[in-house]
């Protein structure tokens, strides 16, 4: 009768194997497969800066820089410490990783009249709760071009992309993973 019983069991285990269901609700697949070097654009339009903002997502979190006109050129990469941009200043962030975000679009029009003034330089966006983002700081805006320091939780993979619109503008959308 204990063989029987112990062929029994096993047969239903090794059946439960076979006929186990799934999960009922899988985590959704984040990789990204972006990498870590830095991100470059040479496109040099000028056009000026209008806007930044943030958002989370369910795999990275993005920022958002918004241009006046058609969309510019930049450069975003991960750095030691972000600096002011003509000064050299040093910008402090929170976070365990630091990317310096460059954008050929100045932060004022061609009579100089701002066209971006931040309320508090030291807080773009808030960024509290975020996964990856931890700070995003204004690191100036000279010859040219504007400067913004982000602060992550750790150097992650990160991509760079630009969209159009609304309107005649455009966007240009920084996204760091939450992982690798």
């Amino acid at each position: 009768m204990r063989r029987l019983l112990l062929l029994f069991v096993s047969f239903v285990t090794l059946a439960g194997l076979f006929v186990a269901p799934a999960p009922a609700s899988a985590a959704p697949a984040c990789a990204s497969g972006w990498g870590s070097i830095p991100k470059v654009s040479r496109a040099r339009m000028l056009t000026p800066l209008t806007g930044i903002r943030a958002g989370r997502h369910d795999c990275f979190d993005r920022l958002v820089l918004d241009i006046a006109g058609p969309v510019t050129g930049y450069h975003v990469g991960y750095v030691e410490r972000v600096v002011m941009d003509g000064s050299g200043a040093p910008v402090t962030l929170r976070g365990g990783a630091f990317l310096s975000i460059a954008v050929y679009a100045p932060a004022y029009d061609d009579a100089f009249n701002p066209t971006y003034t931040p309320a508090n330089r030291a807080e773009l966006a808030d960024v509290r709760d975020y996964r990856t983002f931890r700070q995003v700081a204004w690191a100036g805006s000279f010859e040219g071009q504007a400067n913004v320091g982000l602060g992550t939780r750790a150097r992650l993979p990160f991509q760079v992309s630009t969209l159009a619109g609304p309107g005649s503008g455009s966007r240009i959308v920084i996204d760091v993973a939450h992982s690798w």
